[in-house]
């Protein structure tokens, strides 16, 4: 691939270490590339990793993750995206943990990640741990990743509901991470509804985004305050990019901010406005192409009118007065086209 100096996609992406002075544990990459010198397909990259473990050992092993994931998917010939994803995440497991190894300052460190590849509008995903992806399309959000948590394991076996889920004291604890002494399983599931197999949510990889998709990357330090319809909320009601991710991480703050906040949006162009003002057409349900359609039709109507004018005024060669009629347009109100 190709370094570009540009993103094919509209991206906003925030880091914050929350309301509570922790140390900052989150690490995130965004890279923009061309698919090949012979083949212009715009690609991109993201990653976002949180750390585990003490004495600081959590964002040198999230940096780790990034760096390690990120260079490798960057020297990859990209053909096979969900394996050379798998290959780097793994290898960026082997080196926390030989980093980790007989230094007490980084015994037990680790990180979770969660990566996103996106060839065109073709979607590939990978992940580990409790960092999370979402789809937001049209009127839904949707969960694309499945946690590897305790509790997510209890949900699963009928042992806990969802709502029990959330203030269970197991919550954090991560059944699956980079730096563990045995090569993690990199999750391949891409869940675009609920109610799919493993299998099928697998086959999913590739989906074809669609133009006003955006794609959310988060931490839990997210996710554990702010749920998933208030998300979407947040990001839909603001008129750009950056003001989301900036929304999303003051709720999370304003709710305690235990935990560092990551956030990254994708946003694929060509959607519909996330924010409209009201007015004449908008309520109406008027658009940018009834207004031109309606403008048109006026413009025909004159033309039509002019002809006849000049029709009379070629069979009456006699000075005549004519009183042209006057037509005024009164469009009330205005309106943004819609792109």
């Amino acid at each position: 691939m190709i370094r570009s100096e540009r993103s094919h996609l509209n991206v906003a992406a925030l880091n914050d270490p929350g309301a509570k002075g922790k140390n900052n544990e989150d690490r995130y990459a965004v890279s923009s590339y061309l698919l090949g010198a012979e083949d212009s397909t715009p690609v991109v990259f993201a990653v976002v990793a949180d750390g585990i473990g003490g004495h600081r050992a959590g964002e040198v092993a999230a940096e780790m993750a990034v760096d390690y994931i990120s260079e490798a998917v960057a020297k990859s010939n990209a053909r096979r995206p969900i394996k050379i994803m798998e290959m780097a995440i793994q290898g960026a497991s082997n080196a926390i943990a030989s980093r980790a190894d007989g230094n007490e300052d980084r015994e037990g460190m680790g990180a979770t990640c969660a990566c996103v590849w996106i060839f065109g509008d073709r979607l590939y995903i990978s992940y580990v741990g409790d960092s999370r992806i979402y789809l937001l399309r049209g009127d839904k959000i949707q969960q694309l990743t499945i946690d590897h948590t305790w509790v997510q394991e209890a949900i699963e076996k009928g042992i806990l509901d969802p709502e029990m889920a959330r203030d269970h004291p197991n919550v954090h604890v991560i059944r699956r991470h980079l730096g563990s002494q045995q090569v993690p399983e990199v999750d391949t599931r891409l869940c675009l509804r609920n109610d799919e197999n493993a299998l099928q949510a697998e086959a999913n990889q590739g989906a074809v985004l669609r133009p006003g998709d955006i794609l959310l990357i988060c931490t839990d330090g997210l996710t554990d305050l702010v749920l998933d319809d208030e998300i979407f909320g947040l990001i839909k009601k603001s008129d750009v990019l950056e003001k989301a991710a900036k929304r999303l991480v003051d709720k999370a703050n304003e709710r305690g901010g235990h935990d560092n906040i990551t956030v990254v949006l994708l946003e694929v162009p060509g959607g519909e406005p996330r924010k409209t003002k009201a007015g004449f057409f908008s309520k109406f349900s008027f658009s940018g192409y009834w207004l031109a359609g309606f403008i048109s039709v006026v413009l025909v109507l004159l033309g039509l009118i002019s002809a006849m004018v000049w029709s009379l005024t070629r069979v009456n060669p006699q000075p005549t007065q004519i009183t042209r009629p006057t037509v005024t347009l009164v469009i009330p109100g205005s309106i943004t086209p819609t792109p």
